[in-house]
């Protein structure tokens, strides 16, 4: 009988329904720490582990993005989720849908997270607003029926009674604590009419105290506009909130002390300063009294004329320059004057429109002897020209019995050879021409004489 066997998948399928089908494993709470974890930009995949062993884990990004602090190497947490297989290895792993810090230990790693996170931001050493030195009303957000409003309120009557104290009830312990703290914050603002802000507990764990280390508790103070005192815990007890607000006091009476002045002592200062400035003002009026005798004993009113004595010698001398120096300038002024219009007169128009005159009538006579002579130089020239052209003139020439033929068609004939028998011909004689008839065609012997 031949054996089936299984296949790779249809076994990983069936462990994989196992898994599902298990109660026990479809929510598993787990502790462990987080071993080989790296932060990607959506899914998270690491393990857990403790001595022993350890497991795959996954965290999808939705379940990833609601925790309230940032998982790293090494932390020792505790995980909700459930326990399933995954088909392309044949592991199994948990899928974690919630997962919180394991311990105390865990909460002092999430307090050194959010501290760094937001100092990095500069949250910590931004400016801090002043308080104002004589505040008229003072918010506090505290728990109505603790000590810390008693010991508030108590140490403001004693030092500064005139200061408005509003209590805002605020719950400061517990998971609703911290929305509860910014709200009233909030209401502060919203308010805008108080000078100081107060917000304090008494001591406690850290558990206790946790709600003024959470982030949105730290960004309000940080963004409010009021001038906040942080008075939470004890001395040795520091929170987020204590970084962030304007002044941290160590216990609520301290914070009170911040808050407001003495008012006795306020009075006793305002009237030392009354009676030094008494002092002062006596002491002004004095010396000026004196000053004013000093001033009523000197020569300048006991003999006014002294005043301006230098003064008229001054104006004297000044005369006397003045009027030096003027005339130094008149007579500079008129040797200049008269140079001027020696150079005018040697440069004016008149005078060189003569110049000019003379100029032209020189150069007029000038032109015309030139004409003339060119006239007559080329007169002569025009002359020999002509007596040369007619030394060479055809005119001339058969003025002495040469003459030229032409053919009907008015082409020269230089040769009897051009001659036909009977052909009409014309001859041109000096004074006129003669048509003729060929009659008869001869050459010329070699041995004939050209005459």
């Amino acid at each position: 009988m031949a054996q089936d066997y299984l296949t790779v998948s249809a076994l990983t399928m069936y462990l994989k329904r196992k898994f599902e089908v298990d109660p026990h494993l479809q929510q598993v709470f787990l502790t462990g720490e987080i071993s080989n974890f790296r932060m990607r930009p959506g899914h998270q995949y690491f393990n857990l582990k403790d001595e022993k062993s350890k497991i795959s884990a996954v965290m999808f990004k939705g379940a990833f993005a609601k925790l309230n602090f940032k998982p790293e190497e090494g932390m020792k947490v505790l995980v909700v989720g459930r326990v399933s297989l995954f088909e392309g290895s044949g592991s199994y792993q948990i899928y974690i849908d919630r997962m919180e810090p394991d311990g105390v230990g865990a909460l002092y790693q999430a307090y050194e997270q959010l501290k760094q996170k937001l100092h990095a931001e500069g949250l910590f050493h931004a400016p801090k607003k002043s308080l104002p030195k004589y505040p008229k009303k003072i918010a506090v957000l505290t728990s109505p029926s603790g000590a810390v409003i008693r010991d508030i309120i108590t140490t403001i009557k004693r030092r500064y009674p005139i200061a408005d104290i509003v209590l805002y009830p605020t719950v400061v312990q517990g998971k609703n604590s911290a929305p509860d703290i910014v709200r009233n914050i909030q209401r502060v603002e919203k308010a805008g009419d108080f000078d100081t802000m107060i917000i304090g507990r008494g001591g406690g764990s850290i558990e206790d105290l946790w709600p003024f280390n959470e982030e949105i508790v730290a960004r309000s103070i940080f963004e409010a506009r009021t001038p906040i005192i942080s008075s939470v815990g004890h001395e040795t007890d520091v929170t987020i909130a204590d970084f962030v607000a304007d002044m941290r006091a160590a216990t609520p009476t301290a914070a009170a002390e911040l808050a407001v002045p003495v008012l006795t002592e306020e009075l006793m200062r305002i009237e030392e300063k009354q009676a030094r400035l008494k002092q002062t003002i006596v002491n002004q009026i004095e010396r000026k009294k004196q000053q004013h005798q000093r001033i009523i004993r000197s020569y300048l009113f006991q003999q006014p004329e002294r005043l301006y004595e230098s003064q008229a010698l001054k104006v004297d001398q000044l005369k006397q320059r003045l009027t030096q120096q003027m005339q130094n300038d008149i007579y500079e002024k008129s040797k200049q004057s008269q140079l001027l219009s020696h150079r005018l007169a040697q440069v004016a128009p008149v005078y060189r429109v003569q110049q000019e005159t003379v100029q032209l009538a020189y150069l007029t006579e000038s032109l015309k002897r030139q004409m003339v002579a060119l006239f007559d130089g080329k007169s002569q020239q025009f002359s020999q020209q002509v007596q040369a052209l007619n030394l060479l003139s055809p005119l001339n020439i058969m003025g002495r019995g040469y003459n030229y033929t032409i053919d009907e068609n008015g082409q020269f004939i230089s040769s009897v050879k051009q001659l036909q028998v009977g052909e009409q011909v014309t001859v041109n004689y000096h004074d006129g021409q003669a048509k003729m008839k060929v009659i008869e065609v001869g050459e010329k012997q070699n041995d004939e004489t050209d005459i």
